[in-house]
């Protein structure tokens, strides 16, 4: 499938900013079932320095600084980008949970050091005995570890209430968990968190879903979101994403941009700045279905 996707981030500020210097994360990352065929990203005012690097996690960074007053900053990328669908595996044929958490014991052999690091805690996501509790009803003895994991995600999806109002980027997880409510960010942050307290490796995917208009009312440009979802690492298998806002496995509908511990490590757009008083900022996105 192929997709053109459009994303605006405005801010407003209500003071002049001085100097800022921001990380941008929105380029669509590269992998055996994803493509990017064109990509630009405009920066307005004109940054004095930008620069492009890689991060830990191996996601494409912008680097970049404005050194001119100013009371707004907005960028905005474009790209188009080829999403392959992905064959989902026999779920069933998955490892039992239990023999997949052994082998992420500490010590761990050299080939699992990298999923490792995604059984761990992270700046947003504490493990608890709770969660490893909530995390159980889907992990029974001896079931395969993928087959809980979809268990996990519609239990998430049908426990949890969706709402944009409830939470913000910075509602700890402990709240959400409190009053079962959020959005796509908190509910991979549960999923991962519920994983993780059972000692399997989950990670954070930041990115786009394909949405459909109501029927018979148009598409609507401009009127979609950034997105969220947990990918589970499985031996034999490597990644596997589970979406549990809307309780579906990724086939070829879901972008990715950015993977990490948690949001705090992707989020599109970060920085510092000196100055500029009360900020609003404004977000829109467009995910263009091209074929």
């Amino acid at each position: 499938m192929d997709y053109r996707v459009t994303h605006r981030t405005i801010y407003d500020y209500s003071e002049g900013v001085t100097v800022s210097h921001h990380a941008a994360r929105l380029t669509p990352v590269t992998s055996p079932t994803q493509r990017t065929t064109n990509f630009s990203l405009s920066i307005s005012p004109m940054p004095a320095v930008r620069m492009d690097s890689r991060d830990y996690f191996g996601n494409q960074v912008c680097f970049f600084a404005i050194q001119e007053i100013h009371r707004e900053l907005e960028v905005v990328v474009k790209s188009e980008v080829t999403v392959d669908a992905v064959t989902i595996p026999l779920l069933a044929v998955s490892p039992p949970w239990e023999e997949v958490a052994d082998r992420f014991r500490d010590p761990v052999s050299p080939a699992d050091v990298m999923p490792y690091e995604f059984c761990l805690e992270s700046p947003l996501l504490h493990l608890t005995p709770e969660y490893a509790d909530y995390a159980r009803q889907s992990f029974a003895p001896g079931t395969p570890m993928l087959v809980g994991a979809r268990d996990l995600m519609r239990r998430i999806r049908d426990d949890f209430r969706y709402d944009t109002v409830a939470t913000t980027t910075a509602t700890p997880l402990e709240e959400v968990w409190r009053k079962r409510h959020g959005v796509c960010q908190d509910f991979a942050h549960m999923g991962i968190a519920c994983l993780r307290s059972l000692g399997l490796p989950a990670r954070y995917v930041s990115g786009y879903i394909r949405t459909y208009p109501a029927a018979g009312k148009p598409r609507l440009v401009g009127a979609d979101a950034s997105h969220a979802w947990f990918s589970v690492y499985c031996p034999k298998t490597g990644w596997l994403d589970f979406d549990p806002t809307n309780d579906v496995i990724p086939i070829d509908e879901h972008i990715t941009v950015a993977v990490g511990r948690d949001f705090s490590e992707v989020s599109p757009l970060s920085g510092i700045l000196t100055g500029g008083g009360e900020h609003e900022v404004r977000v829109s996105v467009d995910v263009e279905p091209c074929n």
